[in-house]
């Protein structure tokens, strides 16, 4: 596993930190899911998408159902992407973004993380 790149955005005092990784095992997937967890108690979610092969999955952590997970697969399938997981943790400001508001803030934290330098 190799952490290939994090971003970090903040809309409405809410922060987004994505993280993605090159893995290869799903063994990789929750050591790295734990890690964030213990490392980020305080954050409210921790979505997530991850691709090896066939083998894909993705998580809203609770939030509005399609509103995290889906965003991030999508962009992971449109670039074509595999042996990946992006994780973003969320630290919720205070201020409800809406539906809208929390897909286009993965979306565009999925996007960012993933853009090739």
């Amino acid at each position: 596993m190799k952490l290939l790149n994090s971003y970090t955005l903040e809309i409405k005092k809410s922060k987004f930190i994505a993280f993605y990784y090159e893995i290869i095992s799903l063994k990789e997937v929750d050591f790295i899911l734990s890690n964030l967890k213990k490392e980020h108690r305080k954050a409210r979610h921790i979505p997530y998408s991850y691709k090896i092969g066939s083998v894909i999955k993705k998580s809203d952590d609770k939030e509005p159902s399609g509103t995290a997970g889906l965003p991030i697969y999508n962009l992971i399938e449109i670039n074509k992407l595999d042996n990946c997981l992006i994780a973003i943790v969320r630290y919720f400001g205070g201020i409800k973004l809406g539906s809208g508001g929390l897909l286009r803030a993965y979306a565009k934290a999925t996007k960012e993380v993933i853009k090739k330098d």
